[in-house]
């Protein structure tokens, strides 16, 4: 019960509530507790001695004990219920909070359905519990001692009858405590395995139509779903023999009081009265004990849910600041690579990138060219600190960016990803995500160097229209060209496009290309970019291509010096374009003239 106990931090802002519906549940207690006493007067003081007067004033007063014990439970459920929402909505924040925190490489660990799950599920049966804990969970033990008290003060030989019977109860509890929680553990790790069978089959349900594959997925989703059934049937199967052997248990203590309590009342030590309240008094003692046996499922449950919520909350960021990091001021745009090794490990041993050394000098455009899995995003994703180099270090203007402030060496760069991820919301909004306040003008001028305004403005409400989630009203070229403004929007001295072009014809990409030249050239700070590409028409103009094979740089240089030097690169270019074919609106011959006067 550790990892619950650990959650009940989050109460700690609501202890006031808490704190009022403890005081409330005594009250509600204390007043259950008196009615065995009162009835007991009714019998031997009303009834036996045939007092009608005491028969009804011991009543009303019954009743009112009724009554107040009916006020402070709702009262009581008014206030767990605030807390135990107001707990629930902290916990998922917090859950969001981290997340947001970590890097790249956390989150390659945890997959979407996981965190679903944990949010939702998990964090479901753990408000469930706290909740409890402030009605059932505190009153059960309450109410179960008061009881014992008044029973041992009503009748001293049935109080030990109960006593007799606690170690039989407390050993069945435990022998189904520990075997639950070790069950419920494998039933929400079969919920995230199909939640993410599920995320996976609605986000990608237009590649399953396109080839056919909806019979597949419903029997993935189905072996997923049946194994999380079949797992939730062997949980409640073994706790299902719990409750009946508590019934058992606690109607046996009952027998046995009520032989014993009528023995001694033929013998004259007892009355009738006593044996009733004594009875009462005893199943107001061993009800809670049922009360808690049945609460083991649930405990067990949110027990398992807080081990998983807590390996969340737990989890530190791969890439943190370091202490005493620096913010950029009056950033130049310089990026400088340094020996850099880049492994999943922890020591370099399989590297990803190796021995990787260059420098992008303000208003540079740095082409990557390389094969798929030769290591151009890893690389790009290194600048913003999204990893953390293994060994070498990545500068930013002469700064090792381990040095500097994570918001302030990310406030200079625009990314546009091969993945064009958008947001339900307005174009408006998804274009300046990264840079609200900017202006109507901006956002325009963005979409313009994007190629994004033409078909924009044909949108039915221009800039104000909403695309969906995810962009799913847009084409793949139309998003990526989207994610390409929101990048620019933000001015940003370092501008990296991961083959997010991809998805563009290639007429539009020249545009576009020329466009981001234009806005450039016309801005009043010069910007770094990198481009990242697949298709080598793309990289053409650049100032300096970084040609990557295995994770090592092989080749650097312009489209001209490559061509002579390199025959990689001259094995990709001849297998795109061809002998003798024109770049796109421009010849090689061309591109260097013209990129003395764009860059000039």
């Amino acid at each position: 019960m550790k990892s619950l106990i650990r959650l009940y931090r989050f109460v700690r802002p609501y202890k006031w509530q808490a704190i009022g519906a403890l005081i409330l549940l005594l009250g509600m207690v204390a007043a259950d507790l008196a009615i065995p006493r009162l009835s007991q007067r009714i019998i031997d003081q009303g009834i036996g001695a045939k007092n009608l007067h005491v028969v009804w004033t011991t009543s009303l007063i019954m009743l009112g004990a009724a009554l107040a014990s009916a006020l402070f439970a709702i009262v009581n459920n008014a206030l767990s219920v605030r807390v135990g929402q107001s707990f629930a909505a902290d916990v998922r924040s917090a859950l969001v909070r981290r997340v947001q925190s970590f890097s790249f490489g956390n989150l390659d660990r945890l997959q979407t359905g996981q965190l679903i799950v944990r949010s939702t599920s998990d964090v479901n049966f753990v408000q469930m519990i706290v909740q409890m804990s402030l009605r059932i969970l505190t009153r059960a033990p309450i109410w179960m001692l008061g009881a014992i008290g008044f029973l041992f003060a009503t009748s001293v030989e049935l109080g030990w009858i109960v006593l007799a019977f606690f170690p039989v109860i407390i050993l069945f509890v435990l022998l189904f405590a520990g075997p639950a929680r070790s069950m419920f553990l494998g039933v929400q790790k079969r919920l995230d395995r199909l939640n993410t069978v599920l995320q996976e089959n609605l986000a990608g349900v237009r590649v399953v139509k396109a080839f056919v594959r909806e019979d597949q997925e419903i029997e993935r989703f189905g072996s997923a779903n049946e194994a999380l059934t079949a797992q939730s049937i062997r949980v409640f199967r073994v706790l299902a023999l719990l409750m009946p052997l508590m019934m058992v248990i606690m109607n046996a203590a009952v027998i046995v009081a009520l032989w014993f309590g009528g023995t001694m009342t033929l013998d004259g030590k007892m009355t009738v009265g006593q044996v009733v309240a004594s009875v009462n008094y005893l199943s107001m003692a061993l009800f809670p004990l049922m009360m808690l046996a049945g609460m083991v499922a649930p405990l067990a449950a949110a027990d398992a849910s807080a081990s998983r919520i807590l390996e969340v909350l737990d989890g530190e960021p791969e890439v943190s600041e370091r202490p005493g990091a620096v913010a950029l001021t009056a950033p130049k745009g310089r990026v400088a690579f340094e020996d850099v090794c880049f492994s999943y490990s922890a020591n370099c041993s399989d590297p990803v990138l190796q021995g990787v050394s260059f420098v992008a000098e303000p208003g540079e455009t740095v082409a990557i060219l390389g094969a798929t899995g030769s290591g151009k995003s890893t690389l790009i994703h290194l600048i913003p600190r999204f990893y953390d180099v293994t060994s070498g270090r990545v500068t930013f203007d002469g700064v090792d960016v381990r040095d500097v402030t994570l918001a302030s060496l990310r406030a200079q760069i625009g990314i546009a990803l091969q993945e064009a991820v958008l947001f339900s919301g307005t174009v408006l909004d998804n274009i300046r995500y990264g840079r609200p306040d900017a202006s109507q003008a901006e956002v325009a001028a963005a979409a313009e160097a994007a190629q994004a305004a033409e078909f924009v403005r044909a949108l039915p409400d221009g800039y104000n229209t909403v695309i969906g989630e995810r962009g799913v009203t847009l084409s793949g070229g139309q998003r990526q060209r989207l994610a390409i403004a929101r990048a620019l929007v933000v001015r940003p001295k370092v501008l990296i496009l991961d083959d997010s072009t991809s998805s563009v014809d290639i007429e539009t990409e020249v545009r576009l290309q020329d466009a981001l030249d234009r806005l450039i050239s016309e801005s009043e700070h010069t910007t770094t970019r990198f481009i990242v590409a697949q298709r080598i028409s793309t990289v053409l103009l650049a100032d300096k291509i970084l040609v990557l094979d295995g994770g090592k740089i092989v080749a650097v240089g312009t489209h001209g010096e490559l061509m002579e030097s390199s025959p990689v690169y001259r094995d990709i270019y001849q297998s795109q374009l061809g002998d003798g074919r024109r770049v796109p609106a421009t010849d090689a011959s061309e591109s260097a003239s013209d990129r003395e006067v764009r860059h000039g």
